[in-house]
């Protein structure tokens, strides 16, 4: 062959294909997946509305989550109307009133009660989400890596947690430490703190995350890069954070937010059967669980609640997902500007 005909055939200026890092390429892939990115956002308006709730208290309600107003009359349309009934049935929703989305049977406001629940359900959650992300890696990592004696006590210890379902094991360890608080040593934790639910969330959720960790630690240390990494003297403790931690990235932020929607939603349920948050608090599981009461005479006492939840868990369960797509190497998708 000719070498101007080798020369030509050579890429343009301007043109030369230049590698994509794993990172970049999974944002790429997760900004042309518009559905996952309109549920992100919608999970982060709810967040960002849940932490105004002291401005909607403050300013337009006018009224705090706990406040009651069951005596109270309020002008709706002209007319007089009682925040609860002289039979007990509270005012629904109400568009021309301070009452956005109505009251419950002790007149508190069902819009406060709804974005200060949401803070307190939201925060349970990412605490129990740290939590549990926090427990796994330590114990995944350590099992996976190490083997022996070690993988087989910390697996062993999983699979005490794993025997149980999460929800019983919720609900058994939430309502011990609601009564009593959690006293270890110098920490002392108030039985209706948020910490508590947080807490018996992020370690009952330990195990379903550890153990895939593990298995990912198990194929990372037999790789050609840990074993150069040994070649060239590195200890262990160097090796997990320059070699193993690194390749587990991807994999640990999709665990994050499939995680998250969990959290929230073992929340909810142990609220709902009072294992978890404590009234007067609010949370979404607490408005549900006083809402039942009512169901057939006010259904908005637990619509509300109950869509605001699904709503949240939907949207971080499709962005989740969305971020799992991103992430596999085998997704094919077109990753040109």
């Amino acid at each position: 062959m000719a070498v101007n005909e080798v020369v030509s055939a050579a890429p343009a200026a301007g043109t030369t294909p230049h590698s994509l890092g794993p990172g970049r390429l999974a944002l790429r892939r997760l900004r042309r997946n518009k559905v996952a990115l309109a549920f992100g956002g919608i999970f982060l308006l709810i967040v960002i509305v849940c932490l105004l709730a002291p401005v909607y208290a403050a300013h337009i309600a006018h009224s705090g989550p706990n406040v009651n107003h069951i005596s109270e009359v309020i002008t709706v349309g002209g007319k007089s109307e009682n925040v609860v009934s002289l039979t007990g049935i509270p005012i629904g929703p109400t568009w021309h009133s301070r009452f956005l989305l109505g009251a419950d049977q002790n007149g508190r406001d069902i819009a406060v009660r709804l974005l200060y629940g949401g803070r307190n359900s939201l925060e349970i959650g990412f605490l129990a989400t740290i939590l549990t992300m926090v427990g796994a890696i330590l114990l995944g990592v350590t099992s996976g890596f190490f083997r022996g004696w070690t993988d087989t006590i910390i697996s062993r210890l999983l699979d005490l947690i794993w025997a149980y379902p999460a929800l019983l094991l919720g609900v058994a360890l939430g309502v011990s430490l609601a009564v009593g608080g959690l006293n270890i040593g110098p920490l002392h934790i108030e039985g209706g703190s948020n910490f508590i639910p947080a807490g018996v969330i992020g370690v009952v959720y330990i195990p379903y995350v550890a153990r895939p960790i593990r298995g990912e630690v198990l194929s990372l240390r037999e790789r050609e890069f840990v074993d150069a990494a040994r070649t060239l003297g590195y200890g262990r403790v160097r090796i997990i954070i320059s070699e193993i931690l690194p390749n587990l990235f991807s994999m640990l932020i999709v665990f994050f937010a499939l995680q998250l929607a969990q959290s929230v939603v073992l929340e909810a349920s142990l609220s709902f059967l009072g294992a978890g948050v404590q009234p007067p608090n609010a949370s979404w599981g607490t408005m549900l669980s006083d809402g039942v009461q009512l169901v057939t005479s006010s259904p908005h006492l637990t619509l509300v609640p109950g869509l605001m939840l699904i709503l949240t868990v939907l949207a971080v369960n499709i962005f989740g997902d969305g971020l799992r797509q991103a992430f596999d190497p085998r997704a094919r998708i077109r990753t040109e500007r």
